[in-house]
């Protein structure tokens, strides 16, 4: 290749990736078994090839580095690694192949899938132990330098205290795609989520953070693409630091870094918190058949679990054909780097781990003490945000609700399953059911975990929405193209009448109790709250439970609200903000008797129907749908942020999962005992200045599978 001259000084290995200091770049990158790294710098994301090729000569500690005087923000570049070609070994260099840098901060363009992508000659008869001589520098994207400087003000992380959040899940672009409100060519960006149709639907629902699914750069698989479908919700990361330009009004030359950074600073201003949903489990290489894009190219032996002894093939947590190797100190760094660059330069307020069992495995078995926990807590940075973990992946005994260490909270898997098995009339959840609405003690209290160390759901971006939940008694992922094999079966029969849309006025009043029954026990419950977006504005994927490879109306919100959409969502907004208003519903510490003016108060008393507490065979028998729970206000026993006591009202809260109407018996623990009615989910909305006042003892009529919210008033 003819090239001009470039001058070159040695640079320096740190800090990693590219960084410009007004005169030029400094390029460095960690390699440990390669024998020679190539830099090479195009002239645009389109290039077929690099207009030079650097070789870089220094070395340092297995980083790679070199400085290029005049270059500026803007440049393109990518790397070519050598060493050897091994794959039983674990070596897979093969510098035909252009790689992107695992420290870019910025990627442009998109991967054009061939044959070429391959380090070995797709259909030879060695597989991947032949060698692909081909160049792909034409079908890669390209990483691209940014310039880091933003005018932040005054902003910083928001630090909204754990019992104070109520956390929405969203994807950037399903929020806005068909907004009629926002711009045509706002939509699907960051930009948009700040547009004001969308910021005020947000503040005005209440949540006071925001979690993104994945927005690192990320793969569309060939298989997909081949399909006629596309990898959309991005669990399939690419660059760990780099923000998705198709998320971008603007890609050109690492401007979308400004737009992420204008989002976050927007929001922040609004006092919505931005959480990331991040995937460091695996990269988007896949198995051993998978392409070579990145890491595999730099150094495979030191970024990816290897099988011990056969070493050209992958130990897979994740299913998704590859598992990151946290044992490596290199993999370990990256991943906290990473962490600490959207903290501090992006100003996030914390992230969600997907897969996060298959980060704590430090040889085969989930290590609660391991590297990496350990470093994420003496992290002077990162264990001062929000770490959420999706506590389980696909290895042997990957579930691992409840066993995550203090500082993390979880995805609480057994509260969505308790809460959904209760409200659809399943015989004897109610044990479960108690533990699960009270910040589930069972799995938290006993490693000095507090409440809000589960994070409820019911609904999430995988799985059903919740209009579909109580909609559908199958999934139907037929667009998926996989004869509906996909997804999970977790649905079963609602006993909510016809599948799918229905004219039925019975069948749809039905659903839209149970929509608001299982978001009134959401939002009742101790522990962090996530709302699945859309949820609020019955969001329908028409029955599709997994609906990853849709990037078309199947995720997208659609925003022509009708009446019963009107509803839900003025009975979400109601609910947030009753709970807002009741700190005895986001407790800070379990329940447990209190010594209060010389006796003890029970914070919290459950009762049967006939008003009567209940006994331990009221636990055990299967049949019991229907209970009440009393939290007492006035023994909450915690205090505000300026050390005064903290007093609520004392709530009861009447559950019927029966099938039938039922009569309640109000408790009378005091003489004078008078309960003030709240909310009724037979109903759509709170109407309590239209309540009559009931005195302890007397009776409540409640329909089938609903549930109400009483006062206690004051004494005569």
């Amino acid at each position: 290749m003819e090239q001009r001259p470039v001058r070159t000084w040695p640079g320096h290995p740190y800090p990693l990736g590219a960084t410009w200091d007004g005169e030029g770049i400094n390029f460095a990158l960690f390699s440990e078994n390669a024998t020679a790294v190539e830099l090479c710098l195009f002239d645009g994301p389109d290039a077929p090839k690099e207009s030079h090729r650097i070789r870089l000569e220094e070395r340092t500690d297995q980083i790679w580095h070199v400085y290029v005087p005049g270059l500026w923000p803007g440049q393109h570049y990518g790397y070519r690694v050598h060493g050897p070609y091994e794959p039983e070994e674990g070596y897979r260099f093969n510098p035909n192949k252009m790689v992107v840098d695992p420290y870019a901060k910025s990627i442009t363009g998109r991967i054009d899938w061939s044959d070429v992508m391959f380090g070995y000659r797709i259909g030879d008869p060695q597989a991947d132990l032949s060698f692909d001589e081909r160049d792909n520098a034409a079908n890669m994207p390209k990483c691209v330098v940014i310039d880091s400087a933003f005018t932040w003000g005054g902003d910083s992380q928001l630090k909204t205290p754990w019992e104070k959040t109520i956390i929405y899940e969203v994807h950037v672009k399903s929020i806005t795609a068909q907004h009629p409100d926002v711009p045509e060519r706002m939509r699907g960006t960051y930009a948009a989520l700040t547009t004001p149709a969308v910021l005020d639907h947000l503040v005005d629902l209440g949540i006071t953070a925001v979690e993104l699914l994945p927005v690192h750069r990320f793969v569309r698989d060939r298989n997909l693409e081949d399909r006629g479908l596309t990898n959309y919700w991005g669990y399939n990361t690419l660059g760990f630091f780099a923000p998705d330009v198709r998320y971008a009004v603007s890609p050109v030359r690492g401007r979308h870094v400004r737009e992420f950074k204008t989002m976050v600073k927007t929001l922040h201003s609004a006092g919505i918190e931005v959480i990331l949903d991040v995937v460091y489990n695996h990269t988007a290489e896949g198995s051993h058949l998978g392409p070579t894009l990145c890491f595999r190219g730099i150094d495979n032996a030191c970024y990816y679990k290897l099988v011990s002894g056969d070493e050209r093939y992958y130990v897979d947590y994740t299913g998704c054909g590859n598992t990151l190797n946290v044992r490596h100190p290199r993999t370990l760094q990256l991943i906290m780097d990473s962490l600490r660059y959207w903290v501090l330069e992006m100003h996030v307020d914390g992230f969600r781990f997907d897969l996060a069992s298959a980060l704590a495995r430090e040889l085969h078995e989930v290590d609660r003490l391991s590297a990496f926990f350990d470093i994420l807590h003496q992290d002077p940075v990162l264990s001062q945000v929000k770490l959420i973990a999706e506590p389980w992946d696909v290895g042997e005994g990957g579930y691992q609700v409840g066993n995550f260490p203090v500082g993390w909270a979880e995805w609480n898997g057994k509260y969505r399953d308790s809460i959904r098995r209760y409200v659809k009339g399943d015989g004897g959840q109610v044990a479960e059911l108690a533990y699960r609405l009270t910040g589930s003690s069972d799995l938290y209290e006993g490693s000095g975990r507090r409440p809000f160390a589960s994070v409820n759901f019911v609904t999430a971006h995988d799985g059903f929405t919740l209009h579909d939940l109580v909609s559908h008694n199958s999934k139907h992922n037929e667009a998926n193209r996989e004869d509906n094999r996909d997804g999970t079966d977790d649905n079963l029969s609602w006993n909510c009448g016809a599948e799918g849309p229905t004219s039925d006025p019975a069948v749809t009043e039905l659903r839209e109790r149970q929509k608001r029954n299982l978001v009134a026990l959401l939002l009742l419950s101790q522990g962090v709250p996530m709302i699945s977006g859309g949820d609020e504005i019955s969001r329908t994927q028409q029955g599709n439970n997994n609906a990853y490879c849709q990037d078309n109306e199947i995720s997208w919100y659609d925003w022509k609200v009708d009446q019963a959409k009107r509803d839900l969502l003025s009975f979400v907004r109601d609910m947030i903000a009753f709970r807002k208003q009741h700190p005895v519903l986001r407790r800070r510490r379990f329940f447990q008797g209190r010594r209060l003016r010389g006796s003890m108060v029970k914070d919290l008393a459950w009762f049967r129907p006939d008003g009567k507490e209940m006994s331990d065979q009221d636990w055990d028998a299967g049949y019991v749908r229907s209970l009440a729970l009393r939290l007492a206000g006035d023994a909450i026993a915690e205090t505000d942020e300026k050390g005064r006591p903290i007093i609520d009202d004392t709530l009861l809260i009447l559950l019927n999962a029966h099938h039938r109407p039922l009569t309640f018996t109000l408790p009378a623990h005091k003489r004078g005992v008078r309960w003030q009615p709240l909310l009724d989910t037979s109903s759509t909305s709170f109407h309590p200045e239209k309540a009559r006042l009931i005195r302890g003892g007397k009776h409540y009529e409640i329909q089938a599978r609903s549930l109400a919210i009483l006062r206690l008033l004051p004494q005569d």
